[in-house]
């Protein structure tokens, strides 16, 4: 088995832990059977993570990332503040369409952390990612377009993560029932009556 730093080979084992707990469910999943999907041996695992805290924190950092990501790559200025804050939204929404499985496992490390004992901060430490990330995209983007918002960055950073917290739920529930198009448009609206870009 060749050498890897030992980033790398943390980054590795949590993308294995993600195929493993997406697949079988987090309380089902084994540091033997994330070891087994990373295809390296046990002590390498337990190496790289002292603990199976350590290893579900970097698997909620790391499917924040995955969506955040995409989000960033979409969230440049566009002719309108409606068609930037639409375009940051639709990049999201197709992260959740062509990774459902993904977006489940979110909700699912929460319930776990929250009903398994010692695990519980974790969970506050998931919502608290959560609001980083858009505290940040928020940050971003009103710099680059010269945005004043009508309420705090703490207040808009919260409400946008409780709000695609809630639509994702709706449609992994309902699935693609075409009203979601619609829907992206009416959040869209609402959001930018929340921010006013300054006159160039």
């Amino acid at each position: 088995m060749a050498r890897m730093p030992s980033a790398q080979r943390r980054r590795q084992l949590t993308e294995a832990a993600i195929r493993a707990m997406a697949r079988d469910g987090v309380p089902k999943t084994t540091t033997r059977s994330i070891a087994a999907e990373a295809g390296v041996s046990l002590s390498v695992f337990h190496y790289c993570f002292d603990s199976k805290q350590a290893l579900v924190e970097s698997v909620i950092t790391t499917l924040t990332d995955h969506s955040v990501s995409v989000v960033k790559d979409a969230l440049r200025p566009r002719a309108t503040l409606e068609e930037t804050v639409r375009a940051g939204f639709q990049a999201y929404w197709d992260h959740v369409r062509a990774h459902p499985d993904e977006h489940m496992l979110t909700y699912e490390l929460t319930q776990y952390a929250l009903r398994e004992p010692g695990f519980e901060q974790l969970a506050r430490r998931q919502y608290e990612l959560y609001g980083d990330a858009y505290t940040e995209l928020i940050e971003e983007l009103g710099a680059r377009m010269d945005l004043r918002l009508r309420v705090p960055v703490s207040v808009l950073a919260r409400y946008l993560a409780a709000m695609t917290d809630g639509l994702t739920l709706n449609y992994l529930v309902l699935g693609d029932t075409g009203a979601w198009t619609d829907v992206l448009d009416t959040v869209t609206a609402h959001v930018a009556g929340l921010v006013t870009a300054d006159a160039p």
